[in-house]
């Protein structure tokens, strides 16, 4: 998880709500500042994001293979777009959950 570092005196008046990313080109940098700027604003849209990303990884799981359990760990956040995405279905759960005033527990794991 990325921190904000505080590098300025306290007598600027910019601040930046986004944190600061490590140095270096980011291919992903278009898609993932258009991501975060989709603007849930319509109860059905925040619904169908709801619905279609999920509440947690549904890759994660456990099997047994020759007597033995082995864990599958999450692979969702193999997904350069990962953080993005939950924070797109965080909007859309505080939109269903504050503007619409809707019951939000069928869309949490």
């Amino acid at each position: 998880m990325s921190t904000i570092t505080h590098t300025h005196h306290h007598n600027s008046h910019h601040h930046s709500l986004i944190p600061r990313e490590k140095a270096g080109f980011d291919l992903l940098f278009p898609l993932r500042r258009w991501v975060d700027r989709v603007q849930v604003g319509n109860r059905k849209f925040a619904h169908l994001i709801c619905q279609i990303i999920p509440c947690c990884c549904p890759f994660e799981r456990d099997i047994n293979l020759f007597g033995k359990t082995h864990h599958i760990p999450p692979l969702c956040k193999l997904n350069p777009l990962y953080d993005e995405f939950v924070g797109l279905r965080f909007r859309a759960l505080n939109y269903l959950a504050d503007v619409c005033q809707e019951d939000i527990t069928i869309y949490i794991c």
